[in-house]
């Protein structure tokens, strides 16, 4: 056995101790690549990432690189726990970390953040999340025209809004986001930008999308941070006695599923028409187009023994267009809503989504939200 053959066996024997199955940085499974600047076991995409990164940008593949002796040797001293302990050991409760199924630029940033910029090293430190206001220009898609334009942002911890203006010195914002109804996701395939991010919030009691990007990654990543740093801090004030475990989950996320499905409408006899779907948590928003400021409608899915149910196929006797013959009927205590897939998985997809929402017990501030929408509809 030749001295790299010892190598890469050590090397699998390492992988196989807690904390060394799954990336260091974006929890993919079975990491293929190691870090011998910082002694990490990370994804191929990661160290794609890290390589770009001068000081920590020395990485090898597990079994196609030649290890030294003492590479292995260091790899063994560290590893992903121990460089967790080290480089997570202060991270805020608000900072959004990534998993394998975020876009490069949160990825990028988080461990940028870790490594390049230590800033999660100790506790105490100054993090410009935390500003309590944060002001500056992101690059805004217009409703109307669909243009991107240069808008300035103002984020207001005292205020608890996010607020945009239209001109860098207009007096009146053009509008005023209140902390409790923004989300905000990054979308970069939807927008057409790698530091593409939609927030939501409410406008009028219905869901409002403005979509923004900046052509820095930190930027993009800081606003988002910042945003979620805010929130927690409103939460904090409007729920004193709650933890953080019970905090973090009411910050941004992500959207359960967006894609494609015909509808049909009210009286369930008009034909069915080809509509965006977002599903974000117990509300199905559809649209006519992805990037659409508002959606043309909303469904509220509540508790399933409060009589909301989803199912395959729909109501004998109704005709639906071509090949998108994969129903859905969705049943509230108002009306049924009929959709159609294109395929089986979709359906099969949307349906396990859908039932995951209706088994989950609804709290006080969606027990409100249903009402909201029994008024509205």
């Amino acid at each position: 056995m030749s001295g790299n053959e010892r190598a890469i066996r050590a090397l699998r024997e390492l992988l196989q101790k807690p904390g060394n199955q799954a990336c260091a940085d974006c929890g993919a499974p079975g990491p293929e690549w190691g870090s011998c600047s910082l002694g990490v076991f990370i994804c191929l995409g990661c160290s794609g990432i890290h390589r770009n990164i001068p000081d920590i940008g020395k990485v090898k593949s597990l079994t196609l690189s030649h290890w030294e002796d003492s590479e292995v040797q260091f790899m063994a001293e560290n590893g992903n726990a121990v460089a967790k302990s080290r480089y997570e050991a202060a991270v805020p409760v608000y900072y959004y970390k990534p998993t394998y199924k975020d876009g490069q630029v949160l990825r990028q940033q988080w461990i940028r953040a870790k490594y390049e910029r230590k800033e999660f090293t100790e506790a105490g430190k100054k993090l410009t999340y935390e500003e309590a206001t944060r002001d500056g220009m992101l690059m805004k898609r217009g409703r109307d025209n669909g243009q991107f334009l240069s808008r300035r942002f103002v984020l207001s911890e005292w205020e608890g809004t996010l607020k945009y203006f239209t001109k860098y010195d207009a007096k009146e914002p053009k509008a005023v986001i209140k902390m409790d109804t923004i989300n905000a996701s990054f979308q970069p395939e939807k927008i057409g930008n790698p530091n593409g991010l939609q927030i939501t919030y409410l406008k009028d009691y219905s869901t409002r999308n403005i979509f923004v990007f900046h052509e820095n990654g930190k930027e993009i990543v800081d606003w988002f941070n910042s945003i979620r740093a805010v929130q927690l801090h409103y939460l904090s004030v409007a729920f004193p006695g709650a933890t953080d475990a019970e905090l973090r989950p009411k910050l941004t996320r992500n959207f359960l599923k967006e894609g494609y499905m015909e509808k049909t409408g009210p009286r369930q006899t008009e034909g069915f028409k080809k509509r965006w779907f977002t599903l974000d948590h117990r509300r199905l928003m559809y649209f006519k187009d992805p990037l659409d400021a508002f959606a043309k409608g909303e469904v509220f899915l509540g508790n399933g023994e409060l009589g909301y149910s989803a199912s395959a196929g729909l109501p004998a006797g109704t005709h639906c267009n071509g090949s998108w013959s994969y129903g859905i009927t969705i049943l509230t205590p108002e009306r049924s809503f009929l959709f159609t897939c294109e395929t089986e998985s979709e359906q099969q997809d949307w349906l396990r989504l859908f039932n995951g929402v209706l088994i989950t017990q609804m709290s006080p501030q969606e027990y409100s939200m249903e009402a909201l929408y029994k008024y509205k509809h």
